[in-house]
């Protein structure tokens, strides 16, 4: 039986060939177990703890750490989503018709400041921080669908515009499945009027996606390209998304931003997508 913040049997049968794959015993200490290992990480984000807070329990919080900057690096926690999405589409458990996108600004710490100038592969130089009417603030731009299932999400420092983000959340996203190619678009996307531009209503035209995104006062011209009829009762659905970032927000480490690298941060979100695709699936199995 798991505790509290830990990962569920089910769900470790799950994942556990990606994070622990079968390799032969080498020379030295012997490796710590990896299920342990990814219940501490669990925890830190759960509780927002510092890394040296850690309880015993779960090891020594540097080997903790460690395995934390492995699997960030790595691309360990992008394998395990990309599993569990492929679970849920092959089992009907996500809705590939209906897709919401929209954004939440967190705010960061002084001791998410001050991190290396230089950058790296996959780090922004600006480490996604910005100055905006909150102070230093990230934004999160995230993509799910009406079963509250995120698909992919990016970071942005907190002044940017929600608008200019909608195309690359959703050209990174890539659903697998069994057969064929992966799935990168839906029939129907529902955005508030923070998305409303000509240029994003022609993508959508551009993918067959009918858009349903609120119009900005000032607007009064109909929009070039398909017939834009407002679907009111489809709209209602958005709220899906917030009460998903709502659910995130409740991940202490998500909603106060710690870490100086976008990276880190990146991984912390990635493993609130898991936890939150793991209690979509088994409840469904349930």
């Amino acid at each position: 039986m798991a505790e509290r913040y830990e990962i569920s049997d089910q769900g470790w049968a799950l994942i556990e060939d990606i994070v622990s794959p079968d390799t032969p015993a080498g020379r030295g200490r012997p490796r710590r177990d990896d299920r342990q290992m990814l219940n501490g990480i669990f925890w830190i984000l759960c509780s927002g703890a510092k890394w040296r807070d850690l309880p015993e329990r779960f090891g020594p919080w540097k080997t903790v750490y460690q395995r934390f900057r492995q699997w960030r690096d790595d691309g360990t926690l992008e394998r395990i989503l990309s599993r569990i999405h492929l679970k849920l589409r092959e089992d009907g458990y996500m809705d590939l018709d209906t897709w919401m996108a929209d954004s939440t600004s967190i705010r960061a710490t002084r001791s998410a400041a001050g991190g290396g100038k230089k950058g790296g592969s996959q780090e922004p130089l600006d480490h996604a921080l910005g100055r905006s009417r909150g102070g230093l603030t990230t934004k999160i731009h995230l993509v799910c669908d009406t079963n509250g299932v995120p698909l992919s999400f990016l970071l942005s420092p907190g002044q940017h515009a929600d608008s200019r983000y909608l195309v690359p959340v959703m050209e990174q996203i890539r659903l697998p499945g069994l057969t064929g190619r992966p799935r990168k678009s839906c029939r129907h996307l529902l955005a508030d009027r923070g998305y409303d531009s000509d240029g994003l209503r022609q993508y959508c035209d551009r993918y067959g996606m009918r858009s349903t995104i609120r119009h900005r006062p000032m607007h009064h011209r109909p929009k070039p390209g398909l017939p834009r009829l407002f679907e009111r009762t489809r709209y209602r659905r958005r709220n899906e998304i917030e009460r998903l970032f709502g659910w995130m927000k409740e991940k202490r480490r998500l909603c106060t931003r710690y870490d100086k690298l976008a990276k880190s941060y990146r991984a912390m979100v990635t493993l609130a997508c898991i936890e939150r695709c793991l209690r979509v699936y088994f409840s469904h199995k349930a």
